[in-house]
């Protein structure tokens, strides 16, 4: 029998949001083409299951529960999941006993974000592995005293990979942080055939997000929308052009008209990231990507690297990345092309136009020395002392 790795996360929650998705796919499918068998584990709430119209329902009957089936479902992974219904006990896909059992004979259970707080489940598993997709946040909520996310597990791993260096802003919290970047799939992201005919650099992402600045040791980190702000006139300055599926709010009106004043082209992300297939298929017709970061990433300094950049380079389409500490963790130059002011965006734009079809062959190649899932997981798996 093999062993089992459980990965605990959140696709019912955030249903029809391709890019959330497939940041669980890589670990899933990751795993399992090392050999592994794996367990999905999620769990919703009639508080936020809504139907097909988006009016509320019953879990059984939401789209939510819906959208995680297909997705598993079209990846082979049907047979692999659990969603604990909440309140009145309900299991959809694996019974909770079955599940108990396979916890207590597996090798971990990842626990991406301490998204999973069931206790019985918890306390089942023979190692508990926290791992941290969004730093810098959780560390200073904690630090404050404002929320307690790092407990209750075995070992602690971090996306932050400077956590802990003498220039990094991230309080550790006293933990031995394991450091790791994100996996990508290399053969679900394979470059495609002949050359690219696409003209948009494109980029994904929230404006603001679900929370807001922290006020840390007398500094404000700040969200994408403090980052992206100094980047405003990039394709007007480039005379590139350049799309967003970009979800923010009309009430940000007057970002909105800078962004048009700049150059933005804007599309609808509930259209373009609807599943995982659409978003793959808006990357690969993509010329390139514009990763804009997080203020708190870049301001820490963190290490932290878009797995969305990843799936990018992976499909040979070259990555233009504000740097958030990354310069000497990766090549800076071709496929991946680093910036930190709007002068080295700009220079790093033109770069890219004038000599593409280098650029799109690098990335392929960045992806495959660096974030392959074949080299990320067994060397996750090596830090963890895990077989």
């Amino acid at each position: 029998m093999r062993d089992t790795i459980i990965i605990a996360g959140s696709l019912a929650q955030r249903p029809f949001a391709g890019g959330h998705t497939w940041q669980f796919l890589q670990y899933l499918l990751g795993f399992r083409r090392l050999g592994y068998d794996v367990l999905f584990l999620d769990w919703l709430d009639e508080d936020m299951s809504r139907d097909a119209s988006g009016q509320p329902c019953a879990v059984g009957d939401s789209a939510n529960l819906d959208y995680l089936t297909h997705v598993l479902d079209g990846f082979g992974l049907g047979g692999d999941f659990s969603v604990s219904a909440g309140r009145d006990g309900q299991t959809f896909g694996i019974p909770r006993r079955k599940v108990l059992e396979r916890v207590r004979s597996s090798a971990m259970l990842l626990n991406i974000m301490g998204f999973l707080d069931d206790e019985e489940i918890l306390s089942a598993a023979p190692r508990r592995v926290f791992l941290d997709t969004d730093p810098g946040f959780g560390q200073m909520w904690q630090d404050l005293g404002l929320a307690t996310l790092f407990r209750g597990h075995d070992d602690y791993v971090t996306i932050a990979e400077n956590i802990g260096q003498p220039d990094c802003g991230i309080p550790t919290l006293g933990i031995d942080w394991v450091t790791t970047c994100q996996p990508v799939l290399l053969e679900e992201w394979r470059r495609p055939e002949g050359t690219v005919s696409a003209k948009w650099i494109t980029g994904i992402g929230a404006w603001r997000g679900a929370y807001g600045p922290i006020d840390h040791n007398g500094t404000r980190f700040g969200l994408r929308v403090h980052e992206f702000r100094k980047f405003a006139a990039l394709p007007r300055d480039t005379g590139q052009p350049f799309q967003l599926a970009l979800e923010i709010d009309e009430a940000d009106a007057r970002d909105l008209q800078m962004l048009e004043e700049g150059g933005w082209c804007r599309v609808d992300p509930r259209v373009v990231t609807r599943d995982p297939w659409i978003y793959r298929q808006y990357i690969h017709e993509s010329r390139a990507e514009i990763m804009i970061a997080k203020g708190m990433y870049v301001q820490t300094r963190s290490g932290w690297f878009s797995e969305r950049s990843m799936c990018y380079l992976a499909a040979g389409r070259p990555v233009l990345a504000q740097d958030t500490g990354i310069r000497t963790l990766y090549p800076a130059d071709e496929g991946l092309v680093i910036f930190s002011t709007p002068d080295e965006a700009i220079r790093g734009a033109r770069a890219l136009d004038a000599d593409y079809e280098r650029h799109s062959s690098a990335a392929r190649a960045v992806a495959e020395e660096y974030f392959d899932s074949d080299r990320v997981l067994p060397r996750l798996l090596s830090k963890l002392g895990i077989a």
